[in-house]
């Protein structure tokens, strides 16, 4: 079973690239964030005739998440419970006995600003609602991205000191592993400097100045299963690509 999370930046510009990774690498679930397009907008019929079933929870302009699968997706919530948020940046789906949670995290803007204090609060409540979550789906996966990147070498110098990169969010991200989560990516030998997201300016992508921001976190009990955690690069080499590059899980049978 392959599990994905990629960042379209518009899925309605992107949807040609979605379609055509799907059926290159026939990824079971794929969790989306960004979409930018509310839910009677959402290209469902595109992504059924291409073999897959979506559970969305969308808005305009901004923000929106979904869950594609193979697999119908089932007891499915949108946004987080008991959080007032007027931003559509959860969704979660039970698929073929795996619990999925996708979150868009929020931006953050700059450390200190109110957007900031609001990524603190948000993150907090998710890691709230999470504990209860894995006590009932022992099971769970929690994928999307994240904006934060976890360690230095997560982040090219750039950006030390930095949003993404400071100590609250990083705590924060500490406080979601201390659930009984692991960072999959890193539980494998990776090499030098990769990264899951690259501005589009200053040839951000070809100098490979960039932030591993985009994960998979997954519970004790699914930790077993992982054979693998890869962020694939080619979609961000397309023409009107993405910022972001798909991070792809693997897992063995259950």
């Amino acid at each position: 079973m392959k599990i994905a999370t990629w960042n379209v930046n518009s899925l309605k510009v992107r949807l040609p690239h979605l379609l055509d990774w799907l059926a290159t690498t026939q990824t079971d679930v794929v969790c989306l964030q960004e979409l930018k397009c509310e839910d009677k907008a959402f290209p469902l019929a595109e992504i059924e005739a291409a073999g897959y079933h979506a559970v969305f929870n969308g808005q305009k302009t901004y923000n929106g998440v979904a869950i594609i699968s193979r697999s119908e997706a089932t007891d499915v919530v949108r946004n987080i419970p008991d959080f007032a948020d007027e931003q559509r940046r959860i969704i979660a789906a039970t698929v073929d006995g795996v619990r999925v949670v996708c979150g868009y995290f929020p931006n953050g803007q700059a450390v200190g600003s109110e957007k900031f204090a609001y990524k603190l609060q948000w993150l907090e409540a998710l890691t709230t609602w999470l504990r209860s979550e894995l006590a009932q789906h022992a099971q769970l996966v929690l994928a999307g991205d994240y904006n934060i990147a976890p360690e230095d070498r997560d982040a090219t110098v750039e950006w030390q000191d930095e949003i993404h990169v400071s100590v609250p969010e990083r705590e924060a991200f500490r406080a979601l592993l201390a659930l009984g989560l692991t960072d999959a990516f890193r539980m494998f030998e990776q090499g030098d400097k990769l990264y899951s997201w690259w501005d589009y300016r200053m040839m951000a992508f070809r100098r490979n100045i960039g932030l591993r921001i985009d994960h998979l976190l997954v519970s004790d009990a699914l930790r077993a299963r992982v054979t693998g955690c890869l962020i694939d690069k080619a979609p961000r080499k397309l023409e009107r690509p993405s910022d972001h590059a798909p991070v792809v899980l693997s897992l063995a049978a259950s």
